[in-house]
C-alpha cells in the first residue's frame, strides 16, 4: 500500500509514470478507467466494469469481489484486465501494460496497486491478479492512514492501460503455435545439442544467394548424402527453401565425419567457416562454381615496413577471408578499423634492420588493397587476460552501423572506381560467457526485406533496435533490459552477456548480384527430383502412421516358415530374441470381414479358399505362443477386429497359423473332434540344428510311442530307427516323453510342439560333450534360451579390419569364446585379448582371462530391454596374454623428418627395457633418410602443446607415464648446429596461442638470416607446398611475459630476438589434422572429412 504520497489516481500521467515502469517499447495509446462500487459485501460473485477504448481495442475490468474459484473464498480480491472486444477471427492480439488499482472513495491518494504486461490473444483474453489483495486488510486502516481502502462498504477500482506498438508481431509471444514459415517465409534449423553456432552461420550463408547458387552448381548426382559435404549442404539448403517445418542437420554433420559427441561441442564459427569453405572450394574445382568463394569473400591486404629517412620498403600482400577486429577499448566499428590499420613507429632500441641501410627509423602497419563483396568481420570478443592468465569474454559496448564507408582504410593505389560503402546484412550473436552459451543470427535476406532473427528452429521478425542496440554489449541504456523478463525468452536473460561477435556486410554496389532473387531454375533438377521423391515417401509413411489406428497387423506362420525356424515356439515374435522370424505380414483394415481377409491370404499363398484354415495364436500362461483355435467361418458379420478382440484379446495385433488341409487324410483328421494338431521338430546331433518338420494330427487316446513309425516315414529313416520324443513345454522346461502314455495322459493339446531325435549310445554322449557339442534337445534348448549374437570388432583398426559375428551362449566362458574366435581368425587363442564395450559402442575395459568370465558377465544384468547382442573388441597379440603381464604396451606416433604424423606403431616390450631399446625397435619399422642424421628422438609434448620433452634414452619402459609418445628423425642441421646458431621450439596454433594442434618440433635459427629465407627452410622442414605455406602466419610467442603473439615480417631477423627458454615460434594456420586439445584445452579442432 502506498503511503504519504501526494500522487492520486486522478493524476493519470503522473500515476502511470510512478507505477508502470518503462519497458523499452513504443506506446501506441494510453487510457484509464475508474469504476465505483458500493455495497461491496453484497456484490455478485463476478462483475465486469464499463468498457473503454485504448489502441483500437475495447477493454474492461473483470472483478471477483470475494476472489475467484482459484483462490479460497472471502480471502482475496481478484481483479483482471479483460479484453472486451470479441472478434470473429482468432487472428488478433494486443500487447498491453497495465496497472490495476483499488482506492478510497474519499481519498484518491490512498490505494493499493499492482502492475503487469501481457500479450492478449483469443486463448488468453484476460490477465491480472488472482490474489490482488487480502480482502480483510482492505477493511482495516493501515499504518500511516486513518481510513481503510474500502470505506462505507465502497471503493473505486481503476485501471491504467498502455497499448504498446508491436512492429514485429511477436512481442511477448509464447510461441506455442508459432509458424515461422507463415510469419516470415523462412524456417529454422534444428539444434543437435550444441550446433547453434553452426546453425547461425548456415543461415547466413543460405541467405547469401550467390553462395547458395554456387553450392547448387557442384555436381552431386552420384553422391551419397551422408558421405558428401556438398550434397548434404545442398539438401539442407533445398529443405530450407521448401519445407514448412524446421530442418535437421544430422545428415550434414554425418557427412563431416562427425560423431554424436561432436554435435554436443561448441566450436569457433570463424574456424568452422574456413574449414567448410576450404572443403567446398576443393569440390568446386573444375565445375561451374569454381572461384565463387574467392569472388564473394576474398580481399587483399598489404603488410609493410617503410623506412622514414631512406627509400626502402618491405611489403607483403596476402589474401584474407575475414578480418579480426579488436573490441576492447574500441567505441565502435570505425575505431576498430582505424586500430587495425594504425601505424607503429620503429625507433630507438626498436629500429628496423633495413637491408643495405642498417638500422633505420621506420613505419610498420597494414593497409587494405581491396575489400570483398561480402565482408565477414570477426569481433574479438574472446581474448587472453594477462591478470587472470586465462581467456575471457569481452562484453564491452561496441557499436556498429547499418552502413559504413571503408574507403578511408584502402591503400592509395587501390582501385576506387566503385564505392566501398557497405550495408549490414547479418549479425551473428553470442549470448553467454567463455564456457558456453547460445548463438543466433540476425539477417536481412535482401535489400528490401525486414530483419529476421534465426534462432535455431524459430525465425521471427525483429526491430532495428534489436539488431543494433541490443547487441552492442555493455550495460543496457536507462536500466532497461529489453525482453529480459519475457516468458520463453530465457536465452537473453542477462543483457550484458549478449552481443555481436561476427558481422556480415555486403558492398552496396554488389547487392544486386550477391542477393539477387532466387528462382526455380537455380535449383538443380536432380536435387529437386530426389528430395521431392523422398518427401513424398515420408508423407506416405506419415499418412500410414496417422491411419494406423484403423488397421491391424496380421503375421502369418506357414509350414514353410516353421521349417526354417530355429528356436522356441513356431516363430520368434520378440525383437529381443535372435534371430528374428521373417513372417509374411498383412496390413488389415479392422472393419474388413474375415472371409474377405481369408480370400486375400489364400490368393497370396496360391491356395483355394477351401484348402486353408487360419488358427489364432495366443499367449499361454507359460509364456509360449501357440495356435489355439481355428477362426470360425460361419459367423455372419465377423470382422478382423472382432477376431482379435474375441480370440486374442491381450494382443495388439494378430498372429495366425495357415493350416493347409488339402488331402483327405488331413482334412478328415482335422475335422475329428478327438484329433489333436501337433507340430514336430527334429534335433540333429550331427548338424547341431533344430528344425521344424511339419504338423500331424494324432488321436488323443493313441500312445506317444505310436508316433515313431510316422516320424521314421516322414524322415525317410528305416522303420527300426530308435527315436526319443520330448515335449517343448516352455523355455527351460523340455521333458522326455513316456512312449507308453497316451497323448491325453501327457496333456497334449492343439498347437503343442514335440521334438524328436535319433537315440545315441551313452559313449557318444560323452564324446559330444567333450567337444562342447549338445547330445540332446534338452541341452540344445538351453543354448537357444541363452543364445546371444556377439559382434566382434578390432580394437585397433590399423591392426585389423575384420568385423564378424558369432552366435554364443550367455554361459560361454572366456576360454571357450577365445577358442571360437581363434578358429575364426586362424590365430592362437592365448594370443588374443578382448575388451568389453560401453553402451555407446566404444571400448570399455580389458577382459581378464584369470577371471574366466562368462558372456553374461560381460553383458550385465538381463532385463526386458536387454539387447540379444553385445559388442566385444579383439586384438591380436604377438605374445601370450599370460606373458603380457611382464610387458609394457606402447603406441608410438612416427612423425618422420617432415613433422607429419605418418604412422602409428604399437610395441609390446619387456618392462625392464629402456628407451634406447625402444628406439632400436622403431628403427626396424621405419625408413630413415639415407643422407640424414640416422638418429631417432622419442618425446612427449608439454601440457601447453608448445614444446617437445625429449626422453634421454635411459628411462625404464615400465616407469613411463601413460601418455602419447612420438618419435621423429632428428634433422641433420640440428645435430651439426654450431655454437653461434640457436635451436628453438616451433608449434602450430589457430588464432589463439592456447589453441594448439599438430606436433611441435625443434628448428635451427641462423645468424643474419632474413625471415623470408627462414620461412623457406621451415617449409622444407615440414614438407608443405607453396600454396599451403602461403596460408601460414608466423608469430613470436613470449610465454613468460604473457604477451600477445608478435607477427613476423619477411624482412625480420628472428635470430636477433633475445630468446628465453619458454619463447617459441608459433605457426598460425587452420588445423586440418583433427589432433587438437591434447594439452588440456577443452576445445577440439574442427575436421570436415566428407
Amino acid at each position: 500500500m502506498e503511503v504519504d504520497d501526494p500522487i492520486t489516481i486522478h493524476d493519470h500521467e503522473a500515476f502511470a509514470a510512478k507505477n508502470m515502469p518503462e519497458l523499452g517499447h513504443d506506446v501506441e495509446d494510453f487510457a484509464h478507467c475508474t469504476w465505483r462500487l458500493t455495497k461491496w459485501k453484497s456484490l455478485e460473485k463476478r462483475l465486469t466494469g464499463p468498457e473503454f477504448e485504448c489502441g483500437g481495442h475495447r477493454w474492461r475490468i473483470l472483478l471477483f469481489p470475494a476472489g475467484n474459484s482459484n483462490a479460497p473464498p472471502n480471502e482475496s480480491v481478484s481483479i483482471y484486465l479483460d479484453y472486451a472486444d470479441p472478434k470473429s477471427s482468432n487472428d488478433w492480439h494486443a500487447c498491453a501494460q497495465f496497472s490495476l488499482v483499488m482506492s478510497n472513495i474519499h481519498d484518491p491518494s490512498l490505494y493499493v496497486v499492482s502492475h503487469a504486461h501481457h500479450r492478449f490473444v483469443p486463448e488468453e483474453c484476460d490477465w491480472g491478479f488472482t490474489r490482488f489483495h487480502d480482502l480483510r486488510k482492505l477493511y482495516i486502516s493501515q499504518e500511516g492512514h486513518k481510513r481503510p481502502v474500502i470505506e462505507e462498504d465502497s471503493a473505486d477500482v481503476s485501471v491504467f492501460v498502455r497499448v504498446l506498438k508491436d512492429p514485429t508481431g511477436v512481442l511477448w509471444h509464447n510461441f506455442a503455435n508459432y509458424d515461422s514459415k507463415k510469419e516470415t517465409g523462412y524456417v529454422g534449423l534444428k539444434n543437435q545439442g550444441a550446433t547453434c553456432y553452426m546453425n547461425s552461420l548456415l543461415q547466413s550463408l543460405y541467405c547469401t544467394h550467390y553462395f547458395r547458387k554456387a553450392v547448387y552448381q557442384i555436381p552431386t548426382e552420384s553422391d551419397v548424402p551422408h558421405e558428401s559435404v556438398a550434397l548434404a549442404l545442398q539438401r539442407v539448403f533445398y529443405h530450407l527453401q521448401t519445407s514448412d517445418l524446421p530442418v535437421g542437420t544430422t545428415e550434414l554433420t554425418r557427412s563431416f565425419g562427425w560423431k554424436s559427441l561432436d554435435s554436443f561441442m561448441q566450436h569457433d564459427v570463424q574456424e568452422f567457416n574456413r574449414v567448410l569453405q576450404d572443403k567446398l572450394e576443393i569440390k568446386m574445382k573444375e565445375t561451374d562454381a569454381e572461384g565463387a568463394i574467392n569472388k564473394l569473400f576474398v580481399g587483399k591486404m598489404k603488410s609493410y615496413i617503410k623506412c622514414v629517412n631512406v627509400e626502402f620498403e618491405s611489403a607483403r600482400t596476402e589474401e584474407f577471408y575475414d578480418i579480426q577486429l579488436n573490441v576492447k577499448g574500441m567505441k565502435n566499428l570505425q575505431e576498430s578499423f582505424r586500430d587495425y590499420v594504425a601505424v607503429e613507429t620503429l625507433e630507438g632500441d626498436n629500429k628496423y634492420q633495413a637491408e643495405g641501410f642498417g638500422l633505420q627509423d621506420a613505419k610498420k602497419g597494414v593497409i587494405f588493397q581491396s575489400f570483398p563483396p561480402v565482408l565477414h568481420l570477426q569481433l574479438k570478443r574472446f581474448e587472453y587476460d594477462i591478470q587472470r592468465d586465462a581467456m575471457v569474454k569481452i562484453n564491452d559496448r561496441h557499436e556498429f552501423p547499418f552502413e559504413i564507408d571503408l574507403g578511408e582504410f584502402l591503400d592509395e593505389s587501390a582501385d576506387r572506381t566503385e564505392s566501398y560503402i557497405y550495408k549490414l546484412h547479418g549479425v551473428l550473436v553470442h549470448s553467454g560467457d567463455l564456457h558456453g552459451g547460445h548463438y543466433f543470427a540476425l539477417i536481412k535476406p535482401d535489400r528490401d526485406a525486414r530483419w529476421l532473427k534465426f534462432d535455431d528452429d524459430r525465425v521471427t521478425p525483429v526491430t532495428d533496435k534489436e539488431v543494433l542496440e541490443e547487441n552492442y554489449g555493455g550495460e543496457a541504456l536507462n536500466g532497461v533490459l529489453p525482453q529480459v523478463q519475457q516468458r520463453n525468452q530465457a536465452r537473453n536473460a542477462v543483457k550484458r552477456f549478449t552481443n555481436a561477435y561476427m558481422l556480415v556486410y555486403v558492398r552496396e554496389s554488389a547487392m544486386d548480384w550477391v542477393l539477387s532473387p532466387f528462382t526455380e531454375a537455380d535449383t538443380p533438377p536432380h536435387l529437386k527430383q530426389r528430395l521431392d521423391e523422398e518427401r513424398a515417401a515420408q508423407e506416405a509413411k506419415k499418412r500410414e502412421r496417422d491411419e494406423q489406428h484403423l488397421f491391424l497387423t496380421a503375421k502369418v506362420i506357414t509350414d514353410e516358415t516353421f521349417r526354417r525356424h530355429q528356436g522356441f515356439d513356431l516363430a520368434s515374435f520378440d525383437d529381443r530374441v535372435w534371430p528374428p522370424s521373417e513372417l509374411p505380414t498383412f496390413r488389415v483394415l479392422k472393419t474388413e470381414s474375415y472371409l474377405q481377409f481369408k480370400s486375400r491370404v489364400a490368393e497370396h499363398f496360391h491356395f483355394q479358399e477351401s484348402q486353408i484354415r487360419l488358427w489364432v495364436l495366443v499367449n499361454r500362461q507359460n509364456k509360449t505362443v501357440r495356435p489355439d483355435t481355428p477362426i470360425p467361418e460361419n459367423e455372419h458379420g465377423l470382422n478382423i477386429e472382432l477376431v482379435r478382440n474375441n480370440m486374442a484379446a491381450r494382443q495388439a495385433d494378430l498372429k495366425l497359423y495357415l493350416d493347409v488341409v488339402d488331402d483327405d487324410y488331413s482334412a478328415n483328421k482335422s475335422l475329428d473332434s478327438n484329433a489333436v494338431m501337433i507340430f514336430l521338430k527334429h534335433f540333429s546331433v550331427n548338424d547341431q540344428t533344430l528344425k521344424g518338420i511339419g504338423k500331424v494330427y494324432v488321436h488323443r487316446n493313441s500312445k506317444v510311442g505310436d508316433m515313431v513309425p510316422t516320424i521314421n516315414e516322414m524322415m525317410g529313416w528305416a522303420g527300426s530307427t530308435p527315436v526319443r520324443l520330448y515335449e517343448e513345454i516352455k523355455p527351460g522346461m523340455i521333458e522326455l516323453m513316456k512312449p507308453k502314455m497316451t497323448f491325453a495322459q501327457s496333456e497334449i493339446q492343439d498347437g503343442d510342439i514335440l521334438c524328436f531325435q535319433v537315440e545315441i549310445p551313452e559313449r557318444e554322449v560323452h564324446d559330444l560333450e567333450s567337444q562342447g557339442l549338445y547330445p540332446s534337445p534338452v541341452q540344445y534348448y538351453d543354448f537357444l534360451q541363452n543364445r546371444v549374437l556377439v559382434h566382434f570388432k578390432p580394437r585397433f583398426e590399423d591392426q585389423d579390419k575384420e568385423e564378424f559375428n558369432l552366435v554364443l551362449s550367455r554361459k560361454t566362458n572366456y576360454d571357450t569364446m577365445s577358442t571360437k574366435v581363434a578358429e575364426h581368425l586362424n590365430h592362437e587363442p592365448l594370443k588374443l585379448r578382448f575388451t568389453s564395450s560401453n553402451p555407446n559402442g566404444t571400448p570399455k575395459s580389458i577382459l581378464k582371462r584369470s577371471l574366466n568370465q562368462m558372456i553374461s558377465d560381460v553383458m550385465g544384468p538381463v532385463n526386458h530391454n536387454s539387447s540379444p547382442s553385445v559388442v566385444i573388441f579383439y586384438e591380436r597379440l604377438e605374445i601370450s596374454i599370460i606373458e603380457l603381464e611382464t610387458k609394457r604396451s606402447l603406441k608410438i606416433i612416427w612423425t618422420g623428418i617432415n613433422n607429419k604424423e605418418e604412422a602409428t606403431f604399437p610395441f609390446l616390450l619387456p618392462k625392464n627395457n629402456v628407451v634406447h631399446d625402444l628406439i632400436g625397435h622403431i628403427n626396424r619399422q621405419v625408413t630413415l633418410n639415407p643422407s640424414g642424421s640416422n638418429k631417432i628422438r622419442v618425446f612427449d609434448i608439454s601440457r601447453d602443446g608448445r614444446r617437445q620433452r625429449e626422453l634421454t634414452g635411459t628411462e625404464l619402459l615400465g616407469t613411463l607415464s601413460d601418455t602419447e609418445f612420438y618419435a621423429e628423425e632428428i634433422p641433420l642441421d640440428e645435430l651439426e648446429s654450431r655454437d653461434a646458431e640457436k635451436i628453438i621450439d616451433v608449434f602450430h596454433f589457430t588464432k589463439e596461442t592456447s589453441r594448439t594442434h599438430g606436433v611441435p618440433f625443434r628448428f635451427v635459427l641462423r645468424q643474419s638470416e632474413r625471415f623470408s629465407d627462414t620461412k623457406r627452410r621451415l617449409q622444407a622442414r615440414m614438407g608443405v607446398s607453396d600454396s599451403t605455406i602461403a596460408k601460414y602466419r608466423f608469430a613470436l610467442v613470449q610465454t613468460s611475459h604473457f604477451k600477445q603473439p608478435s607477427y613476423i615480417a619477411d624482412e625480420d631477423i628472428v635470430y636477433d630476438h633475445k630468446w628465453l627458454p619458454d619463447d617459441a615460434l608459433g605457426l598460425d594456420h587452420v588445423d586440418k589434422s583433427g589432433r587438437a586439445g591434447r594439452t588440456g584445452v577443452n576445445e577440439r579442432a574442427i575436421v570436415i572429412k566428407g
